[in-house]
């Protein structure tokens, strides 16, 4: 029988799969905490612009012949003003969050602010919601219902108020996928 020569074989080095795996989730909860950043950040200033642009608006024009004037401000209607203050309230929310979307960034592995985040964050798209729906209906009803006569004669009014719903919109539209965002960021962990 002939004698073989015996080769020690190295076993293998053990790879530690969760560290392998864990090294692309993280830059990926890091690029969705980028983006969440930039997001919040469009979407403070869609909904300041708004509240800004239906604060300042303001309109008169001639009443019953033109003997009387009366103007039309947002506090005139009280979806307007629901209007203002829910795009205040979320802008006010929505740089007071920018805190824990820096924070995310820095730390991607977060989980307990992530969920506080998405349940805010929902609190606040219906809050923003409700009252750019109420004053759009409100705009709908002043352009076309009622003979059009609130828009015919405060047209300035009323376009600086359809405008300023753009901005509301994409706040809304920026909080859902801020939603989706972060569910799914959370998911990954």
């Amino acid at each position: 029988m002939p004698f073989k020569k015996k080769t020690k074989v190295s076993p293998e080095p053990e790879v530690d799969e969760e560290s392998n795996e864990s090294a692309p989730k993280a830059g990926a909860n890091r690029g969705i905490s980028k983006l969440d950043l930039v997001m919040r950040m469009v979407a403070a200033i869609g909904t300041l612009g708004s509240a800004l642009a239906v604060g300042t608006a303001n309109g008169s024009g001639p009443f019953f012949a033109g003997f009387f004037r009366f103007g039309a401000g947002y506090d005139d209607l009280p979806t307007f003003t629901f209007l203002v203050v829910t795009n205040a309230i979320v802008c006010g929310y929505l740089v007071l969050s920018l805190v824990l979307s820096i924070f995310h960034i820095l730390k991607s592995s977060a989980r307990v602010t992530r969920v506080i985040l998405i349940i805010l964050d929902t609190v606040m798209v219906a809050y923003l919601t409700g009252g750019a729906s109420s004053a759009a209906a409100m705009v709908h009803l002043a352009h076309k219902g009622n003979g059009g006569a609130i828009c015919q004669q405060h047209n300035s009014f009323c376009d600086r108020v359809a405008g300023a719903l753009v901005g509301s919109f994409i706040g809304v539209v920026v909080l859902l996928l801020l939603i989706s965002m972060s569910a799914v960021a959370l998911s990954r962990h």
